[in-house]
């Protein structure tokens, strides 16, 4: 158990920003699941946009790593043109 009063003050920042992070990442994979499920193209090229602002503001705060964000970008973006 945390005896200072930082550490203490850290595990309550800590567990506050894992709820966080945790909302957020849920909410992109949903978001990139939901986009894989799409069959038509028009309605994915106009949702890949929203997907694809989800991944790039989970790396620009570091929840992902930016090569992660890249690799999915990249292969969400293959499957809509490929549709």
């Amino acid at each position: 158990m945390a005896q200072h009063q930082s550490a203490k003050k850290r595990i309550r920042q800590d567990a506050k920003k894992r709820v966080h992070n945790r909302y957020y990442k849920k909410a992109a994979r949903t978001a990139m699941k939901k986009l894989r499920d799409m069959t038509d193209k028009a309605e994915a090229e106009k949702f890949l946009p929203k997907v694809i602002s989800m991944i790039d503001r989970l790396a620009k705060r570091n929840t992902w790593h930016k090569n992660k964000a890249g690799n999915l970008k990249g292969k969400l973006t293959r499957f809509v043109s490929g549709l």
